[in-house]
């Protein structure tokens, strides 16, 4: 396949810290890459230069194949918050089916009106409606709703794009992309398939790379024998022999530690008594929309409870309600009942993130050094201010806030957003095994099947479905629903069958003596292009050719290609029937 885009040493710093250095990587037509690696490393800084945002702190080279449209989604999306909708998104017909089915349908509404998962679907409506060849996206699935990342997943699976994306939707990972670049310790690493692949390539490149630590360590040691009991090893003679031992001395230092996230010490849940919240006949309108209608359920201890609908629907409000937020009340109009147990502690982590002094350091905002180890903040990030540092490393310190607080109910308000994978599946260890009662809102459906074991389904104007069981076997329940009902109004709509005539029997084609030869030339050149084409795919992946050969190389594979097609099709039509 044609090199989309070709990197050669780019890097980038801030201030002593090194994110990446000198590295480089090619990125193929049809490639979809997942790219991947612990918040702070450098990946959003990335993008920004793939995507012509930023720059190369050294320089190198960021070449994309001539010609090509490229679109770019940031996390932070800049619009205009007097534009309609449908002018936001560019316009077009392509941006009104999109908005559509991420179900905007109303284009006149302002973006000042629109909540932040409808101000993000229309970020992607814009980017899709392009139509450009290469995608570079930022976390896409963040803020959306299920429904959305469905759809939004369905359409990149069919698409033919070329796609470069971070994310940290697992599900998402593995249905869309076809291939896995780690960043990791400022170098790339590519490993073609999905992310359980990834995952134990990943763990034999680590325990390939220490295995080869030990050999040289063992021959650090017969050096250092060396070195100590021959008086002559510092004569000139055998200077060279000092200096290898220098090199392996460098190289035996290097063993690969991964860092890793742990919860052990960040506090066990207080003791919970039997009563945790009971709800009775629990309702409340906000200008005069129904947002709960007639909701009795009472909480249990070592609850594990997902929440789920789509944004907008109450969620968060919902949430507030049951811990008694004084400002959400304030504007609500509330009837029924809520009850709270006397020895309920409740940890809230809110959606918004962090709300501490931003000029504040990591020590001043959580004073304790061995817990700030544990979660990735080593020493010399102490003294950093929390307004440096990256939107994941801010969730993690914040979740680091909560947990600290030895809470019995811990009530999380979409955790997922900006943590990155290592983070998540500690978290959800964590949650796992947490003895206290949990509530959980979340669009991250592998987060959901992990940790909840039942669901409340907010289903709009008020209503509320208790549904026991994981997050997927909900799902599959409700297509099998969907598929029985439109199977059933099918049934009812469809006419009464008529029997058709029988066929006649097809008249068998015979090849002219002229068609006869143009098929035997077709089936001689076919191999031949095929040949020819993966010759060029090799060369292309072997990254020797320079960007002008590597262009050439490009026009000729397209060439190819299209008469291979244009052969095929002819082929088929000659076939006699």
């Amino acid at each position: 396949m044609p090199s989309f885009l070709q990197i050669e040493n780019i890097s980038k710093s801030y201030g002593p810290k090194v994110l990446f250095e000198n590295i480089g990587f090619n990125i193929n037509e049809g490639d979809k890459i997942a790219l991947v690696a612990p918040n702070g490393t450098g990946k959003t800084s990335l993008m920004r230069i793939l995507a012509g945002k930023d720059k190369s702190d050294s320089g190198g080279k960021v070449l994309f194949l001539k010609d090509i449209r490229i679109a770019f989604l940031e996390q932070e999306y800049d619009y205009d918050p007097e534009r309609t909708v449908l002018e936001q998104a560019g316009g077009s017909q392509a941006a009104k089916e999109l908005l559509t089915n991420f179900r905007l349908g109303d284009f006149s509404r302002r973006m000042k009106e629109l909540s932040g998962g409808e101000v993000k679907r229309v970020a992607l409506s814009e980017m899709l409606a392009k139509g450009a060849e290469f995608l570079i996206m930022d976390e896409p699935t963040n803020h959306l709703d299920i429904e959305a990342i469905e759809f939004l997943e369905g359409y990149l699976k069919r698409s033919r794009c070329t796609l470069l994306m971070v994310t940290h939707d697992r599900y998402f990972l593995d249905r869309v992309c076809n291939t896995v670049m780690e960043m990791d310790h400022g170098a790339i690493y590519i490993y073609r398939g999905n992310y359980q692949n990834y995952l134990e390539k990943r763990d034999e490149r680590i325990s390939n790379y220490n295995a080869e630590t030990d050999k040289v360590r063992n021959l650090l040691r017969r050096e250092l024998e060396w070195i100590h009991a021959t008086p002559c090893a510092r004569t000139g003679k055998a200077k060279y022999r000092i200096n290898a031992f220098h090199e392996l001395s460098e190289r035996a230092s290097q063993a690969y530690t991964s860092k890793q996230i742990t919860m052990e010490g960040v506090g066990a849940a207080s003791r919970l008594g039997s009563k945790i919240i009971e709800c009775r006949g629990l309702e409340y309108y906000w200008q005069n929309q129904c947002l709960l209608k007639d909701f009795t359920y009472n909480f249990q201890r070592y609850d594990h409870l997902g929440i789920v609908g789509r944004n907008g629907i109450g969620k968060s409000t919902f949430l507030n309600v049951l811990v008694g937020d004084e400002q959400t009340l304030g504007y609500l109009k509330l009837n029924g009942v809520v009850e709270r147990g006397e020895s309920l502690r409740i940890g809230y982590y809110h959606q918004q993130g962090l709300l501490v002094d931003e000029e504040q350091t990591v020590l001043e905002t959580v004073n304790d050094t061995r817990l700030l180890g544990r979660f990735l903040f080593p020493h010399d990030m102490l003294s950093t201010r929390v307004s440096r540092l990256s939107g994941g490393e801010k969730r993690r310190l914040y979740l680091l806030t909560i947990l600290m607080q030895e809470p019995n109910l811990l009530i999380l308000d979409e955790p997922t957003n900006d943590l990155d994978i290592i983070t998540m599946n500690i978290l959800e260890e964590y949650l796992r095994e947490f003895k206290g009662s949990l509530l959980v809102v979340s669009h991250d459906r592998h987060f959901l099947d992990r940790v909840v074991d039942h669901l409340l389904v907010f289903c709009g104007d008020g209503v509320v479905k208790d549904f026991v069981g994981s997050f997927s076997e909900y799902r599959a329940y409700i297509k099998d629903y969907e598929a029985a009902r439109k199977a059933e109004e099918k049934a009812k709509a469809a006419p009464a069958p008529v029997k058709a005539a029988a066929a006649p029997a097809p008249v068998k084609k015979k090849l002219s003596y002229k068609e006869q030869k143009e098929l035997e030339a077709i089936e001689e050149s076919l191999p031949r292009l095929e040949a020819r084409k993966a010759e060029l795919e090799a060369s292309m992946s072997s990254g020797s050719l320079s960007f002008e050969q590597m262009t050439e190389a490009s026009k000729e594979i397209q060439s190819v290609m299209d008469e291979i097609d244009l052969l095929e099709l002819r082929w088929l039509e000659l076939q006699p029937e």
